[in-house]
């Protein structure tokens, strides 16, 4: 089998799963939500892109909250960029480098590097990234293992989606010795209106992602625009 062939027995499965899960048009969208969590009621604007090329994928988001306490403007930024590698003597499975970095009101959250396998995983049409990796974080004592998920699903001919991502890894406690774990997820629900827009919102569900936070749990509801 060439590299070639072995590739596309990886990318296609893989596309109809990216294509659902981010935008089926042509890779990138736009979206704002309100966010409705306690003590929040502020929105926040995604950009994400993905896209495939002849040998894996790229991925990357950018949000932006706008609540900062002085001017309403923004309050905090944060980015996620992940390049994939096929491996095609390893059907379905690749490499993965991934960067994260933000910054809010509260000082920096990111400057995160993280190196790792990733398997596509099909269960009854219903695709399933699970991604294992070393995360190395500026300042921390010492490097940290990361487990993610991220899935997507069409429902009702293709006008309900079902998307999102779980993160869960360890982390330096703050300002004491050892560690703890830290959990991130945002389960999302889109109803196409549209070729381009789509309604619906994203259940933002976190334990210790800000430094003295325990469990938060968020709803938005918002607007999705693919270009």
């Amino acid at each position: 089998m060439t590299f070639a062939a072995a590739l596309r027995n990886f990318l296609l499965p893989g596309f109809f799963f990216a294509m659902a899960w981010i935008t089926p048009a042509n890779g990138q969208n736009i979206q704002l939500h309100y966010d409705f969590g306690d003590g929040r009621e502020y929105f926040t604007s995604t950009v994400e892109m993905f896209r495939p090329d002849d040998y894996g994928m790229t991925f990357f988001f950018i949000d932006f909250d706008y609540n900062a306490s002085k001017t309403s403007g923004m309050s905090l930024a944060y980015w996620e960029l992940a390049r994939y590698i096929a491996l095609p003597q390893f059907p379905g499975l690749s490499a993965t480098l991934q960067y994260n970095d933000g910054l809010a009101e509260r000082g920096p959250l990111g400057n995160t590097w993280l190196a790792g396998v990733s398997h596509l995983i099909n269960v009854g049409g219903f695709m399933l990234f699970a991604d294992v990796l070393y995360r190395h974080s500026y300042g921390a004592d010492s490097p940290d293992g990361q487990l993610t998920f991220a899935w997507g699903q069409l429902y009702l001919d293709g006008k309900l989606l079902f998307t999102g991502y779980l993160d869960q890894w360890t982390a330096d406690k703050d300002d004491e010795t050892g560690k703890e774990m830290v959990t991130l997820s945002e389960p999302q629900l889109w109803y196409r209106l549209g070729a381009e827009l789509s309604v619906g919102g994203e259940l933002e569900v976190s334990r210790n992602f800000l430094p003295g936070e325990g469990w938060t749990v968020n709803p938005t509801l918002g607007l999705k625009w693919d270009f």
